[in-house]
């Protein structure tokens, strides 16, 4: 299993043997409860449903109510599947914890970034601006957009002001610091995205291989 739920739980700073200080964000990783196994047999793929957390289950739909009480799980406040290896196997009601992360050089953290609401082409896109002295009026303004007689429309994906942040972003090749399994803590080097309590997947790198300085 290559990936596990977890939360964001804020930056700290650790110290190497050699005494550099290293910035750290500290995730809190599982653990997680297998509530359903896909096999190939019958779903024609290996993986396994992961919970993370508790949640009343009056506040479950009956759907959801009716999917943990077929595969005789305890509510769980979050679920992701993840894709098992050829020849992994794992049981329902199984304990993924953070150790599956012990000798892991390097992870990938996917999160939702912080959102921050409508902003201009300045914030948003890092855009110069206009000439800010007297006698202008754009100052801050996105400037003209408009196109000739062809094709006569505004091109899409151009830059322009909008909705900023609150994205699915995902931060490649974070080296492991340390791993605390009593605590189900996992440091990892450098910052990830979303705010502090924020859900984030963790992946062992895809990019690096484990153990890989």
């Amino acid at each position: 299993m290559d990936a596990l739920l977890g939360r964001k739980r804020g930056m700290t700073r650790v110290y190497a043997p050699d005494g550099r200080q290293v910035p750290v964000t500290v995730l809190e990783v599982g653990p997680c409860v297998v509530v359903q196994c896909r096999t190939p047999e019958r779903d024609g793929y290996g993986a396994a449903q992961l919970g993370l957390g508790e949640v009343r289950e009056r506040r479950l739909s009956r759907p959801a109510r009716g999917h943990f009480a077929k595969h005789g799980g305890a509510p769980a406040a979050r679920l992701m599947e993840v894709p098992l290896a050829e020849g992994e196997s794992v049981e329902p009601g199984a304990v993924v914890t953070v150790a599956i992360f012990d000798g892991v050089g390097h992870v990938d953290v996917t999160g939702v970034s912080k959102g921050r609401g409508f902003q201009g082409v300045m914030k948003r896109h890092g855009m110069g601006g206009q000439p800010a002295s007297h006698g202008h009026t754009m100052h801050r303004r996105t400037g003209a957009v408009g196109m000739r007689e062809w094709p006569g429309r505004v091109l899409k994906n151009k830059k322009m002001p909008g909705h900023m942040g609150h994205r699915r972003v995902t931060t490649q090749n974070l080296r492991v610091v340390e791993v605390r399994a009593d605590d189900h803590v996992l440091l990892v080097e450098g910052s990830v995205p979303g705010p502090t309590g924020g859900l984030v997947v963790v992946r062992k790198a895809i990019k690096k291989a484990a153990g890989a300085a």
